[in-house]
């Protein structure tokens, strides 16, 4: 496994699951069996529906919780500063835990600074290891910073060879925030892509595996999604091979804002 250190030295995994779909009832027997292959960083949201299932599972796992990295996000009805407040004590309580280690607003809305208000005192509290936002542009993120205590530490948002948003990427950078990619293969999109292909052929690889694997090279954490036994272990045999610089390039090439998501300004 390779890690990310945060801007306050917290180290986070590069590669984690996404939990974005996984019904409640179906959450612990996926995180279990990811828990069992390796993985150490589980994504997921209020929104998701599914805290309770992960929840069981991470109390039944025997992996001590300081090895767990656990990821949370701050839903839209519940912006604000003391519905956030709540909010984030009812994610925990669902989830079974003492404390998170990120805590994200989801996306930006009307009430974003009263938001961060909440997650700082969260994150001063030590109930969040780590704070950040989710689906953030620029301008979102120079509003918040008017108010901020805090830099955000991580922004979460869609990133795939066909919609890279590169301009985000160095607007943390600038900042000492770690990006994440959600949606990283395109919801299965890339997987019929000749060019990328090719460059698996290369390396005896799957598409998936080559795309996750550009990536966390390109400096991203990435939690692909998927209900399988065996794409969770094909996810997360990504560590013994390094994509060329041709390769990475190769791929970027293929940006042509590809977008499958909502955008953040419009939705």
């Amino acid at each position: 496994m390779e890690y990310k250190k945060l801007r306050n030295g917290v180290e986070i995994p590069s590669l984690g699951l996404g939990t974005y779909k996984i019904e409640n009832d179906k959450a612990e027997e996926i995180v279990l069996e990811a828990l069992d292959i390796g993985y150490r960083h589980i994504d997921t949201a209020t929104v998701y529906e599914n805290e309770e299932g992960i929840g069981r599972a991470l109390k039944k796992t025997k992996i001590p919780r300081e090895e767990l990295f656990i990821t949370s996000k701050l839903w839209n009805d519940d912006q604000g500063y003391e519905s956030g407040l709540k909010a984030f004590d009812d994610s925990l309580e669902r989830l079974g835990l003492d404390y998170l280690d990120l805590y994200l607003i989801h996306w930006p809305e009307k009430l974003n600074r009263e938001s961060w208000k909440a997650l700082e005192e969260i994150y001063e509290s030590g109930r969040a290891k780590a704070i950040g936002v989710s689906n953030f542009h620029k301008h979102h993120i120079e509003d918040l910073l008017e108010v901020a205590k805090h830099t955000p530490m991580v922004n979460q948002y869609e990133r795939h060879p066909y919609f890279q948003q590169n301009d985000l990427f160095e607007v943390g950078e600038d900042l000492g925030m770690v990006m994440e990619a959600w949606s990283p293969i395109a919801k299965g999109k890339v997987l019929d892509d000749e060019t990328l292909k090719e460059i698996a052929d290369k390396y005896n690889k799957t598409v998936a595996q080559v795309v996750l694997r550009w990536q966390i090279q390109s400096g991203y954490v990435v939690f692909p999604k998927t209900e399988h036994l065996g794409r969770l272990k094909e996810n997360f045999d990504i560590f013994d091979f390094e994509l060329s610089k041709e390769d990475m390039e190769t791929i970027a090439n293929l940006d042509h804002d590809g977008r499958i998501g909502s955008n953040p300004d419009t939705r």
